[in-house]
């Protein structure tokens, strides 16, 4: 594996994007993503959304999946009314998203979740979402920053075991967990910020905040790392 391991990343379609002279519909991913998993160790390859019963077939071609953070998870998708605060759905990027991360989980391919990534973990997992809390995207448009304290003893707290100041950028969060995860990293006010599950069910983790965003590898690491290590053991 001389290129590292294969890291697929979820992007989303947009309908008015803009370059040169051109403005068409485009499958879009912002570019901190590819270029963390580049100075982590692996290969980005990017996913636009596909047929759902595709997802398995995508999936058993990677050593690793990250789901991007991106707009709000449907609340019917968790059994909820919407609130008025929530974004508009996004049921396409929805479906395919769910079905990557089953998949993934099926067939033990370590996965990622980012922000949007790791709410849609645990709606799939069988958890609910707060729709609105205040403080953690203070600025429309501007990442903000504020610390998160690692659970000792999680898959996040080995990968990084100290406190740290995360680029942040949400107003959903989770509310009850889903089946098998566990809290791995607080926010000061409470906030998961981190889920994993356990070490049995492979290398599952989902982060609050964007690490894309920021010049810490350590998470993204983890993942190429386990990426490497599942397909030397094949």
């Amino acid at each position: 594996m001389a290129g590292g391991p294969l890291i697929g990343i979820s992007t989303y379609l947009e309908a008015g994007a803009r370059w040169g002279v051109w403005e068409l519909e485009a499958a879009l991913l912002p570019a901190g993503y590819p270029r963390l998993v580049q100075r982590a160790g692996g290969v980005a390859v990017m996913l636009p959304p596909d047929e759902v019963p595709r997802a398995a077939d995508v999936v058993a071609r990677l050593d690793g999946l990250v789901i991007a953070g991106g707009p709000d998870v449907e609340p019917a998708r968790y059994g909820a009314e919407r609130d008025p605060r929530t974004g508009p759905p996004a049921p396409v990027r929805d479906a395919w998203e769910l079905a990557l991360i089953d998949a993934a989980l099926t067939a033990r391919v370590p996965l990622l979740g980012i922000c949007r990534g790791m709410q849609l973990l645990n709606v799939a997992l069988g958890g609910t979402l707060v729709q609105h809390l205040d403080g953690h995207a203070e600025v429309v448009g501007v990442f903000g920053r504020h610390p998160v304290k690692p659970v000792p003893g999680t898959l996040y707290a080995a990968a990084v075991p100290e406190e740290t100041s995360v680029p942040t950028y949400h107003h959903q969060a989770v509310d009850r967990l889903g089946t098998g995860l566990v809290p791995s990293a607080h926010a000061a006010d409470g906030t998961v910020e981190a889920v994993e599950l356990p070490p049995a069910d492979g290398w599952v983790l989902g982060v609050q905040w964007h690490p894309e965003m920021g010049e810490d590898p350590r998470v993204m690491r983890g993942l190429v790392e386990a990426a490497r290590g599942r397909t030397a053991a094949s």
